[in-house]
């Protein structure tokens, strides 16, 4: 895929005048993608993003469901059929799935793919789609019929026409291995944002934390609060654009890959916590659980904390979240 340049520059800083802020923004992995880095002139700041760029297109070949040639797209052509032998990378990937969704109780699931599509978030559905019709459309979903063979490498699909999809989690992952990567390569501060899957390092020139907003759910042209990040990930969740009210009830586009229909009672969910990787898992799971359990769900978690909006506009904190740390716009 062609990728497309949104932005691209670099901005010195008027107290170490040795180091600049260099930006860039690209469509990668279908999204749009900010790279961010601090170098000490926009030659190095160039050259540091296009390993970014080059890791990120690297990962987008490795776990993308929509090339062919992927090890993920031969592991969904051979489900049913036979184990593929793939990756110690996209193995581990995998492996790391299939805890979350453990975790969760099935709440996340890499699985989700398989689900036939009887939702549609794009104006033309007026109607729910029957009881039967969702039951059927989780038909071939769940983690449990992934299997994997750790002396082998295996990964195997038991059912005939299952498929697994890193939506869920393919942007923190790849957030993840760019900024260790920019790190092995010397950069001393940088931010990825995978659109809207953040990791940090480091801080900005004049020694200040990198800033992140959460965006109002209600008004996505409008910032609520500002946090500072410091050397972790954040990753937020909403449903700003792709939901459907039906009967008086708003549903959003993210689906609980257990029942079949799609998660109410939240606008967005912001994850705090070490990986964009498990930041990315963990939005999508609380969206699922609904607030109450989703929140109880959080605050039994140690080195992950979460702000949710619910439907009624309401900022719901985790309870080790600093409340002082958030500033109002």
């Amino acid at each position: 895929m062609k990728n497309k340049l949104f932005l691209i520059g670099c901005f010195i800083s008027s107290v170490a005048i040795s180091q600049q802020v260099c930006s860039k923004s690209l469509q990668l992995m279908g999204s749009r993608f900010d790279i961010t880095v601090v170098a000490k002139d926009a030659i190095e700041g160039g050259q540091f993003i296009d390993l970014a760029v080059n890791e990120i297109t690297r990962i987008e070949r490795l776990i993308s469901s929509w090339d062919v040639n992927s090890q993920t797209s031969e592991i969904n052509q051979n489900a049913g059929i036979k184990p593929v032998v793939v990756d110690a990378e996209l193995f581990q990937l995998i492996n790391r799935a299939l805890k979350i969704s453990k975790l969760t109780e099935g709440a996340f699931d890499i699985s989700y793919a398989s689900m036939d599509k009887v939702w549609h978030f794009d104006g033309r559905m007026k109607i729910m789609p029957s009881k039967e019709a969702i039951k059927a459309s989780v038909k071939k979903v769940g983690y449990q019929h992934i299997i994997l063979n750790e002396d082998q490498r295996t990964v195997f699909l038991k059912l005939k026409g299952m498929k697994i999809g890193f939506g869920g989690i393919g942007k923190g992952y790849a957030a993840d291995k760019t900024k260790a990567l920019l790190i092995e390569k010397g950069v001393v501060a940088g931010i990825i944002n995978a659109a809207g899957d953040l990791n940090t390092w480091g801080t900005q020139p004049n020694g200040t934390d990198w800033m992140v907003a959460i965006v109002n759910p209600l008004n996505k042209e409008k910032v609520f609060s500002w946090m500072p990040v410091k050397d972790s990930a954040v990753v937020t969740s909403g449903n700003y654009e792709k939901y459907v009210t039906l009967n008086n009830t708003l549903y959003t586009h993210i689906i609980d890959p257990r029942s079949g229909y799609p998660a109410i009672g939240i606008l967005s969910v912001s994850i705090f916590t070490k990986t964009a990787e498990l930041a990315d898992a963990l939005a999508t799971s609380i969206f699922v659980m609904g607030k109450d359990t989703g929140l109880d769900f959080v605050n039994q978690l140690k080195g992950v904390e979460c702000i949710i909006v619910d439907e009624n506009n309401t900022v719901i904190p985790s309870n080790n979240l600093e409340l002082n740390s958030l500033k109002n716009d």
